[in-house]
């Protein structure tokens, strides 16, 4: 798997999960694989603090590469870096249906680790249901975050293999997490799906069954471009939101925050009351998804660009320079100046 640092914004991921991923790497380590994707190692300690994907996607690389390991040193059995190469190409070497697919891939991946695996369940009976992979883990007691970790890091890797072999994004039913609701759960609704539930007995994935009759898509050709724009494209691909909010946020990328609230419901064919009132039914509302896609730009920009705050704040429809920072603090609890793009000699 390759990451390159994207010239397009796209979403950003919680601090957490750069926390977790570089948790097993010694401190020289951590450091050069921080610099290397140009986060400040300050943001760590950020409770609120987000990264660009891309940058993400270099620190997932870097620690894979650093530590042999493709799943962080979270097991202790290392998933050797090509392992899920190894896996991808195996998967092909048969294509059939995407249960089959996915059974082996269950089973590749049970090879690849100790303590963690997954299971199919099926549906009892004839009549068409919900299907299910479950995670057993047989790690002893362990810090709550890492397993936590672990779990995500498993399941978004099925998720991912699911989607290739479909050739198409996936819809979950429902994602089950043995693990105590934490405080970046809205992260699990963008990787996986809205409906959530937590202190289950297990981790699991639920889904419509008759997907698994469907024919496996993916080819031999394709697994290079999986691998290649992988983790970026696939393991953090954002599950679109269903409704009015996702075509407003879709609106805000395409013009940007100067189309206002009036200008988007005109996009949508909806008085600028009506789209207020369904966006709050959703669970969100406009400055919400505008503050969003404030953020998650902000972010991106500082990472990859030394264009002037002043510019950036212009761009992100502020008056000045000053009211960006406000804001930007209000979100990550940073200045901006700690999101700044570095080169490899500063």
């Amino acid at each position: 798997m390759s990451a390159r640092r994207s010239a397009a914004a796209g979403p950003t991921v919680a601090m957490v999960y750069v926390r977790q991923a570089v948790a097993a790497l010694a401190p020289a380590q951590r450091v050069q694989v921080l610099a290397e994707a140009g986060i400040a190692p300050a943001l760590l300690r950020q409770a609120q603090a987000r990264v660009d994907a891309a940058a993400f996607g270099v620190v997932w690389l870097a620690t894979a590469r650093a530590l042999d390991d493709e799943f962080f040193g979270l097991d202790p059995r290392r998933m050797k870096v090509g392992s899920f190469a190894l896996l991808c190409h195996a998967l092909l070497a048969r294509p059939s249906t995407l249960g089959r697919a996915l059974q082996q891939a269950l089973r590749g991946l049970a090879l690849l680790l100790d303590e963690l695996h997954a299971t199919l369940e099926l549906p009892a009976g004839p009549a068409r249901g919900a299907a299910r992979v479950v995670l057993h883990d047989r790690a002893p007691p362990a810090a709550p975050g890492r397993r936590l970790f672990a779990h995500e890091t498993l399941l978004v890797m099925v998720v991912g293999l699911l989607c290739w072999l479909a050739g198409r994004r996936l819809p979950l039913l429902e994602l089950h997490l043995a693990a105590p609701r934490p405080a970046h759960a809205a992260e699990h609704e963008r990787m996986f799906c809205q409906a959530r539930r937590y202190a289950m007995p297990a981790s699991a994935l639920v889904f419509d069954a008759a997907l698994l009759a469907a024919p496996v898509r993916a080819t031999p050709d394709s697994v290079a471009s999986f691998l290649r724009e992988a983790p970026v494209s696939v393991f953090l691909k954002r599950v679109p939101r269903r409704g009015l909010a996702e075509q407003a946020r879709r609106c805000l990328q395409q013009a940007g925050p100067g189309l206002g609230l009036a200008g988007v419901a005109q996009r949508l064919a909806v008085s600028p009351a009506t789209l207020r009132r369904r966006l709050q039914a959703e669970g969100s509302g406009w400055q919400q998804l505008k503050d969003e896609w404030r953020r998650d730009q902000a972010i991106h920009l500082l990472a990859t660009t030394r264009a002037p705050l002043a510019e950036l704040a212009h761009q992100l429809g502020y008056c000045d320079a000053s009211a960006l920072a406000r804001a930007f603090r209000h979100w990550t609890g940073s200045a901006p100046g700690a999101y700044r793009a570095r080169s490899p000699s500063d």
